[in-house]
């Protein structure tokens, strides 16, 4: 008889109290077995591989040591919390990720009982860990919280903020610092190694004591490596000194890919600590999957893609992305004036700068996870004479809002915000859509605010942008490709607050702003099938408003519907405002506004998305209808 292969471990755990009887040995092979899975998942779905194979280890030796969900395991950013939905009842839906009636891909309290907290922009998960302490404390029935931040994230102030409220209240928490931008040389392993072993029979508060007295016995070249290793990431001094100055216990550096060195540490940890505790973990993005481990950003977001190889399937492309176009269009225009600069918050491959990096690497600044850094700094640079274009995405340029407001608007600065990802932008669903920037900016007295109906129009706007030197301005276009129109070699700075005539109808004018324009023209044509074809026009601007055009649209017509991917409070807000103060309305005309829904979007399609958001072209066609009163049945005209 032939022995029968042993059940995968990963079959016999559906939640995270069944690793509890579980040997070191068995939660080792459970790590690889949870490795494995997450890549087969990701490569049906796509999504964010590279981080989560960085913490599968981390991943089993939180949820092994800690008693979730009465424990609190925050993830920041919760893109790396995929091999965690594996482990928490969710392994039977992992491959819906990012899709429409599918698993998030970042945490989310709706979700699951294990997801405590929802994390899908960065550097908020040590405030949440600190609420749930406090919120412990005063009686609720909570446990212990735990927050895993990234390096990356830890670069956003909002994190030096919550250590330091936690280092003066001394409330037991653990932060554990996922440090993926800095390997351990073999060295620092073998250090890494000796520390654990000593912290692992060490009462906690003599852990730093300990390590001191470990690293004094170490041969030189050892010494030299886990000063080095205390001390430094990314070139900030920390270890022993800032941690401890907010008043946190420092632990670490430890290798979190080692089982051997986690437990024994997070073990300690929890049953000696009193106040809060921020242990150090080195890990590797991509960490066990070599097509991730040599790709330039390891795996951090991937289409779908083929197992053996890595070889990731994206459909054919026959227009350009609008992050490309933008790119191109600001390195034509920065070639002509060396006054050009650009700004990113930790996005340079997401917004295009890398692009621009390349052709002019000393005027374009990445500041990490700091989006209001990035909207003063660059408000300090226009202030200097400088032309700053500061690139964000519509969903992070909300965390830099009061910026925008004291130190660029209240100023009349000229800074040029390119704001990516404007609308709906699918699988990453509503933390990431750009449905408020609208709203949020043409309130602001001044403001230039424009948005492209497609890749010519992003062109000229980019030249516009760079033209206007006496007030900030800001420009939006969505995620994905172009509409396929013939781009120009070179932009043309528009006329300031003048839209256009797209086709000449009759009865009903349709005002769109931004990109749906080409789901307007669609409606159009097929309304054009009934003899009822109206009148479009491109807005270009919100702010300041094309009142000529506007009104004249009002007079020749029996009504105007506005259509923006943006929600209420925007565009057309602005548009009812002028057709009210000017007694439009007085005469019966008919007025109607189509923007995104008033609630959160889940992820889906783009397609999908705008269809659940009524905004496709049978919607708009559909609205057309309704504002002449004229009723379809079974699809046609009654």
């Amino acid at each position: 008889m032939t022995d029968r292969p042993a059940t995968p471990i990963l079959d016999r755990v559906h939640l995270p109290s069944d690793m509890k009887g579980l040997t070191d040995r068995e939660l080792r092979q459970l790590a690889d077995e949870l490795r494995a899975e997450t890549i087969s998942a990701v490569s049906v779905t796509g999504g964010h591989l590279g981080a989560g194979l960085g913490v599968v280890e981390l991943t089993v030796a939180l949820h092994a040591v800690f008693d979730a969900p009465r424990d609190k395991i925050i993830w920041d950013v919760g893109h790396q919390s995929y091999p965690h939905k594996i482990l928490t009842g969710r392994r039977d839906r992992i491959r819906t990720l990012r899709m429409k009636d599918g698993l998030s891909g970042f945490t989310k309290r709706s979700e699951s009982a294990y997801d405590p907290f929802g994390a899908a922009h960065s550097s908020t998960s040590i405030s949440a860990a600190l609420g749930f302490a406090v919120a412990r404390d005063l009686g609720a029935n909570t446990g212990d919280a735990v927050a895993v931040i990234g390096d990356g994230s830890m670069s956003a102030g909002m994190a030096f903020e919550a250590m330091n409220n936690a280092g003066h209240l001394k409330k037991r928490l653990f932060v554990i610092l996922n440090d993926n931008d800095m390997s351990i040389a073999p060295p620092v392993g073998a250090l890494s190694a000796y520390l654990s072993r000593l912290y692992a029979g060490a009462p906690f508060q003599d852990l730093k004591e300990a390590a001191k007295g470990a690293v004094s016995l170490l041969p030189g070249p050892l010494q030299e490596g886990a000063r080095r290793a205390k001390e430094m990431i990314k070139g900030m001094t920390i270890g022993g000194t800032l941690f401890e100055e907010l008043g946190f216990d420092y632990v670490g550096p430890i290798d979190g890919h080692d089982l051997d060195q986690l437990l024994p540490v997070l073990r300690t940890a929890r049953s000696r600590a009193r106040g809060p505790v921020l242990i150090h973990v080195i890990t590797k993005k991509g960490k066990g999957y070599p097509p991730a481990e040599r790709a330039a950003d390891k795996g951090h977001a991937t289409a779908k893609f083929d197992v053996v190889t890595g070889e990731q399937k994206k459909a054919p492309s026959n227009a350009p992305s609008y992050t490309r176009v933008f790119a191109e269009s600001l390195i034509s225009e920065a070639a002509r004036d060396d006054r050009i600069v650009a700004i990113t918050a930790a996005m340079p491959d997401g917004t295009g700068l890398n692009l621009f990096a390349e052709r002019f690497p000393k005027r374009c600044f990445d500041v990490g996870i700091a989006e209001q850094h990035a909207v003063t700094f660059a408000a300090g640079l226009a202030a200097a004479g400088l032309k700053p274009f500061c690139a964000l995405y519509s969903t992070f340029l909300q965390r830099g809002y009061d910026q925008v407001v004291h130190d660029v608007a209240i100023q009349r600065l000229p800074v040029r915000f390119a704001i990516d990802r404007a609308g709906l932008v699918g699988a990453d669903g509503a933390t990431h859509a750009g449905a408020f920037d609208i709203a949020f900016l043409a309130n602001l007295p001044d403001m230039v605010l424009m948005a492209a109906a497609d890749e010519a129009e992003l062109v000229h706007m980019v030249a516009t942008a760079a033209a206007i030197d006496d007030r900030p301005s800001a420009f939006r276009f969505p995620r994905g490709e172009g509409v396929g129109v013939e781009i120009p070699e070179r932009g043309t700075p528009l006329e300031i607050g003048r839209g256009r005539i797209v086709a000449e109808g009759g009865r009903v004018a349709i005002l769109s702003f931004g990109t749906r324009l080409a789901e307007v023209l669609k409606a159009r044509e097929s309304l054009a099938a009934r003899g009822l074809a109206p009148t479009v026009a491109d807005a270009r601007f919100a702010k300041p408003l094309d009142r000529d055009l506007i009104l004249r649209l009002a007079r020749e017509h029996e009504a105007l519907i506005t259509v923006e991917e943006g929600a209420i409070g925007g565009f057309g807000s602005h548009v009812a405002q002028l057709l009210a103060e000017e007694g439009i309305f007085d005469r019966g005309f008919k007025f109607r506004s189509m923007v995104l829904p008033d609630t959160f979007i889940d992820q889906a399609s783009p397609e999908d998305m705008y269809a659940t958001a009524g905004m496709n072209a049978p919607q708009i066609e559909a609205k057309v209808l309704e504002v002449l009163g004229v009723a379809v049945v079974a699809g046609k005209r009654a």
